[in-house]
């Protein structure tokens, strides 16, 4: 029997059992409402995400080209419309989620106004856009649901007994627009406790998976902005336990860590670390740092020492108190990062560079998969890069290695749009079409996302727009450049009515008063002009 039916026979038999009370109450439309809210709380969407991540984290890999996309939102309406249109477009949600950034939080949604990446933001704000995300993601389902109920309810009406039942297998079959939300709680914005804290807010808000850091949060940093300082590795463990432990704790046993390192980029340690025996992994973080050899006669107050191999080496401090890496150690530190963190808890990885290039993540990915075998990695293909010029300059470059006659570009000048035509440009074009595909064969990454994509898509789509209606163009500036487009491309937002909600309204107003319902969806309602 199908899920369909047996919702409206087991509320059949609910009604039966409270008696007269109940007659009025529809066992099909209970068993409509309920199927249009299939997940009643954030730790059911966890858990269903959850088992989405892992199912996708095993075929990745046996599979390389069976990686996972996301792309960054601000608000659950974007989550929202994205998944309608990769059903709209691709037919499934399969392997295709969503990303919360901190970034877009923190310029976008945060009391204070617009912030930079700092963690300054409020931290509730976090969990409480999963929340949201969420909401938008279920109305999606209900609303889709209810198109396909009042679809049935026509066919019967009009005796197709066979469109009926097919309309009533697409019901039965339906792919939700739930999908997995990977999740940015920055450097956990304080100690162990908060971070675990917060973490659990985030889970029972939905939150399968979750991405840390290991930065400082007190002196956190965008990852492709200077400043960035690192923590020791115990203190960033002890934050990949509290994580694991809210999900034990919340029932949502295989939640997903994401460990992140700024390591490449970061090049300032706010403490020592404390190294018991030489070797350990206090002693290997502080082999980074860049030191003097110094004799004791040259002890100065207020110094840190070092004994390392019977010399006394005194780490390198700048005025701000902070402590500074050796250069050219960042790769190094990378790839300690990213073991030390497989081996005690985090699932996947994130290796924040300052630009998109294969060769230097799989550099780093091979030392790793040494200890690691089955290492994976999500990657932000972040609009900090300047896509254009980064893959034209590796072409150029590739091609001068080469032999080849590259005295028609001057490498400086390559996002010129003199260039857009030319053999260079089309070959670098093509690597960037092509770079998560390569990314995810050569470079174990599992997952790519664009963080900030609707931050940009939003300030251009808006700028055409206010050139062209507070100019000459007016209301064509609108209905040329959106409504035409909308209506063209069945972009389902032409019926905002219908988005918001109203026809989900008007079937329940018919479910609670019957014929007596009031409903929006009449004649004179003007989406009908959309249809």
């Amino acid at each position: 029997m199908s899920v369909y039916q047996n919702e409206i026979n087991a509320i059949a038999a609910l009604r039966e059992t409270a008696g007269k009370s109940w007659n009025a109450i529809n066992p099909e439309y209970a068993a409509r409402m309920r199927i249009q809210n299939r997940f009643r709380t954030g730790l059911d969407i966890a858990r269903y995400t959850a088992a989405i991540m892992r199912k996708d984290m095993a075929e990745y890999d046996a599979d390389s080209s069976a990686y996972t996309q996301s792309l960054g939102c601000w608000h659950g309406f974007i989550g929202q419309q994205k998944l309608i249109s990769i059903k709209k477009h691709l037919k499934t949600t399969n392997k295709r989620y969503l990303y919360l950034s901190g970034w877009m939080i923190a310029a976008l949604r945060s009391e204070f106004g617009p912030l930079p990446d700092q963690s300054m933001h409020e931290k509730t704000a976090v969990p409480a856009l999963i929340e949201e995300l969420y909401t938008f993601l279920r109305q999606a389902d209900a609303r889709e649901l209810g198109g396909l109920f009042r679809e049935l309810d026509a066919a019967r009406a009009a005796d197709e007994n066979a469109k009926a039942a097919a309309i009533q297998q697409q019901i039965d079959s339906y792919e939700t627009h739930i999908v997995p939300i990977i999740a940015d709680i920055d450097a956990g914005f304080g100690n162990a406790e908060a971070t675990y804290l917060l973490a659990k807010k985030m889970i029972e808000a939905g939150a399968c998976c979750i991405q840390l850091e290991n930065q400082v949060s007190d002196e956190k940093q965008c990852g492709h902005q200077d400043g960035k300082v690192t923590v020791p590795h115990e203190d960033f463990l002890a934050k990949i336990n509290a994580v694991r432990y809210a999900f034990l704790e919340l029932g949502v046993d295989d939640g997903v860590i994401v460990a992140r390192t700024d390591s490449l980029g970061a090049g300032l340690t706010k403490q020592i670390a404390v190294s018991k025996q030489p070797g350990d992994l206090g002693d290997q973080y502080n082999s980074f740092l860049d030191c003097e050899e110094i004799s004791p006669a040259e002890l100065k107050n207020g110094d840190v020492i070092l004994n390392r191999d019977g010399k006394l080496l005194r780490p390198k401090r700048l005025a701000s108190g902070l402590f500074q890496f050796r250069q050219g150690s960042g790769q190094d530190r990378v790839v300690l990062d990213c073991i030390t963190s497989l081996q005690n808890g985090a699932d996947l990885l994130w290796i924040e560079t300052e630009k998109p290039h294969v060769g230097q993540i799989k550099s780093m990915v091979d030392r790793i998969r040494e200890v690691v075998p089955n290492a994976k990695l999500v990657y932000n293909n972040s609009p900090s890069f300047n896509w254009t010029l980064n893959f034209r300059q590796q072409v150029f470059d590739s091609l001068q290695a080469e032999g080849k006659d590259v005295s028609a570009y001057d490498r400086t000048k390559l996002m010129s749009a003199e260039y857009d035509e030319t053999e260079l440009a089309r070959i670098a074009d093509e690597k960037i079409r092509t770079f998560q595909r390569d990314g995810s064969r050569e470079a174990g990454i599992f997952h790519h996302l664009i963080t900030l994509p609707t931050y940009h898509t939003a300030a251009l789509s808006t700028d055409n727009l206010a050139k062209g209606y507070f100019a000459d163009e007016g209301m064509l500036a609108y209905v040329k450049g959106v409504q035409r487009q909308e209506i063209r491309q069945g972009i389902a937002c032409v019926k905002h009515q219908n988005m918001a909600g109203s026809d989900i309204g008007d079937d329940h107003k018919e479910y609670f008063a019957g014929e007596a319902a009031l409903k929006a969806s009449g004649k004179d309602n003007t989406m009908n002009q959309f249809h």
